[in-house]
């Protein structure tokens, strides 16, 4: 038996290290904590249906990432007595508006919990797994050079030589500090870019927002061009630091096209392909901001960054076929009627694959640095 969930997310706070919650519902029959879930629905998608059941049972909007997160694996008590297994794919969704009134606001509870919470609320083990492995913010705190040091100055009392100590090292340069950074604009980006597709009267607000991101990073990534010039020591190589950042700023770069087009076009509506192709977006940043602290120290941290990697090219192949979906479906629809109409909507698909790109590239960066350096 198969089914389909979502994993409701948002982040507490702006900042890269910024608490992930997730959201839970009760379930009708035993009240336990559970993923809002439901059976494939002929006509639609699996994380289509997905988001019409978070919609549902939850209450909540936003962006549904095409890509399935994993899966996880229970006993479903049928009208009949009988328990069998389900399957459940579970697809990642940026919540960004919760509904006061739903279709199951009576028969079900919502709450927010931690990362923590979440993974020790629910049944499944496979679950709990997956929660867990969704935000891993344990590596962040893994990777801070922060916490080491100043545990070893606690404990060996030599915070004053430790200061003197480095006063007498090369300039090494905040290079870390600006990777995270770049990302974190990229996560903010990819969700204004998500509230763009889904339409509605804040279109000139989500545009601008696109547009002030995009020159936040060319201030990241024209600091970064500057240190790697006047930095003595360098964690990488100097031409992977640029092609690094580099890299992230091409990629909201071409987010700030899409909306660019969007502007210039006059575009109010948007194909289901084209908010399938945001929400990829949306979960590529999110594993890119994964990724950047565990640059910091890439051989312990190796095997999470392949992982991490592995699945922004998998998303990108998704994106492929939804591009070619989409382009299917708009030429059909332009059959006999306006060809303009085609060639902008055509233009609009070209543009976000174009974003899902270059986070394919940032992955290709980044398993060079693994290679590198691990």
């Amino acid at each position: 038996m198969r089914q389909i969930a979502v994993l409701p997310y948002r982040a507490t706070g702006p900042g890269i290290d910024a608490p992930v919650r997730i959201l839970l519902v009760t379930s009708r029959g035993t009240g336990r904590w559970v993923l809002p879930k439901g059976g494939l629905m002929k006509g639609l998608s699996p994380h289509a249906a997905a988001e019409a059941e978070a919609l549902e049972e939850a209450g909540v909007l936003g962006a549904v990432c095409p890509t399935p997160l994993g899966s996880f694996r229970y006993r479903k008590r049928r009208d009949s007595g009988a328990s069998v297994w389900a399957d459940v794919d579970v697809f990642p969704f940026a919540v960004t508006e919760e509904l006061d009134t739903w279709e199951e606001q009576h028969q079900r509870e919502r709450r927010w919990f931690t990362m923590a919470q979440a993974a020790e609320a629910v049944d499944e083990e496979d679950l709990r797994a997956l929660i867990r492995s969704f935000g891993a913010r344990e590596f962040r705190a893994a990777t801070s050079p922060a916490r080491f040091f100043g545990a070893m100055a606690d404990k060996t009392g030599v915070n004053t030589m430790f200061a003197w100590f480095q006063k007498l090292l090369p300039q090494q340069g905040n290079f870390f500090d600006l990777f995270e950074q770049q990302s974190q604009t990229l996560v903010a980006g990819a969700d204004a870019l998500a509230r763009l597709m889904q339409g509605g009267p804040g279109r000139a607000q989500h545009i601008r927002e696109i547009e002030e991101r995009e020159h936040d990073a060319d201030n990241v990534t024209r600091e970064v061009l500057q240190t790697v010039r006047r930095t003595f020591l360098t964690p990488f190589d100097r031409s992977a630091i640029s092609d690094l950042i580099s890299t992230m700023d091409d990629a909201i770069d071409e987010m700030q096209q899409v909306a660019g087009a969007v502007n210039l076009y006059d575009v109010t509506e948007f194909e289901p392909e084209m908010r399938d192709m945001a929400a990829i977006i949306v979960e590529a940043a999110r594993v890119a901001a994964e990724a950047m602290p565990l640059l910091r120290k890439i051989a312990d941290n190796a095997h999470r960054l392949h992982e991490l990697t592995e699945r922004l090219v998998r998303m990108e192949g998704h994106a492929d076929s939804i591009h070619e979906t989409g382009l299917k479906r708009i030429f059909q629809a332009s059959q006999g009627g306006d060809p303009l109409q085609f060639i902008v909507r055509q233009e609009m698909f070209k543009r976000l694959e174009r974003v899902v790109d270059r986070f394919e590239d940032l992955a290709n960066e980044i398993d060079g640095l693994v290679i590198d350096h691990a």
